[in-house]
């Protein structure tokens, strides 16, 4: 089976047509996702979406680089985080690539998830573009590790990565992985150890190859599985198995089989 670790399935342009996603995820057997939050907003719509459905988790948190967004604080992230779907804190971290100028608040924001997700024990799920050393910073004065998470859609260095498992971390890979001029990431994903390996959508964007430029969706998660396979010279089988347990364990998970579809975290 495979898992899609980081999608927005509450998207409008997904939430849509969800009736023939969740049919696609079930035909690739993608068995589950984690449906990501990106603000407080849309929250509502988010827990309302994932309560529907065994297959489907959630995350909570505000992403970095909503400026206008509601600033969540400890007691609305911790509140919300108690609903029995919510498995991680996130989507949180740093983003230099859109923003400029005083950005304190943006690391203050981060700082406050990661001192929530260590109150309850949940992973984070991080973002971080162009702030790798500020991301890593930050997560080592916070004590990230004390909970660890995923650095989702990673597109960073050997380096950052190995700074990031070190601090019981998994790497995360996208469509990304399957572009044409993706070489550098080809190779660090050929030689992540597979016991910290996660694949991810990040749907509706970045489709892989075959799709890509159309909108991505969850069961297309499998095409990232099968170009990790073929570079690391192994079967999909083995990054679908693999990946699935990287997932059931960093989120704590008892999954039951593809066949029910039913899990429980």
């Amino acid at each position: 089976m495979f898992i899609d670790s980081h999608c927005h399935l509450d998207f409008p342009e997904l939430a849509s047509r969800l009736d023939e996603l969740l049919a696609a995820m079930q035909h690739n057997r993608v068995t589950h996702a984690l449906c990501v939050a990106v603000n407080l907003e849309d929250w509502p719509r988010l827990i309302a979406l994932v309560a529907r459905f065994e297959m489907l988790f959630a995350s909570v948190g505000v992403h970095p680089d909503h400026v206008m967004a509601v600033q969540p604080t400890e007691e609305q992230l911790l509140r919300l985080a108690a609903h029995p779907k919510v498995i991680a804190i996130g989507e949180t971290g740093l983003d230099y690539y859109r923003l400029a100028g005083d950005l304190s608040w943006q690391q203050e924001r981060f700082r406050r998830h990661i001192r929530v997700a260590r109150q309850l024990g949940l992973p984070l799920i991080i973002h971080s573009r162009h702030a790798a050393a500020d991301t890593l910073r930050i997560m080592q004065e916070e004590g990230a590790e004390q909970v660890g998470g995923v650095m989702h859609c990673f597109t960073e260095t050997a380096a950052v990565a190995e700074a990031a498992m070190a601090m019981n971390f998994y790497i995360s890979f996208s469509g990304i992985v399957t572009f044409k001029n993706a070489r550098e990431l080809q190779k660090l994903a050929s030689q992540i150890p597979i016991e910290r390996l996660l694949i991810e959508t990040d749907a509706p964007y970045l489709a892989p190859v075959p799709h890509r430029g159309s909108t991505n969706h969850p069961a297309l998660v499998k095409h990232v599985a099968e170009c990790i396979a073929q570079l690391r010279d192994i079967t999909v089988e083995q990054v679908a198995a693999a990946t699935s347990a990287n997932f059931q364990r960093l989120f704590r998970c008892d999954l039951r089989s593809a066949k029910d579809d039913k899990g429980a975290c």
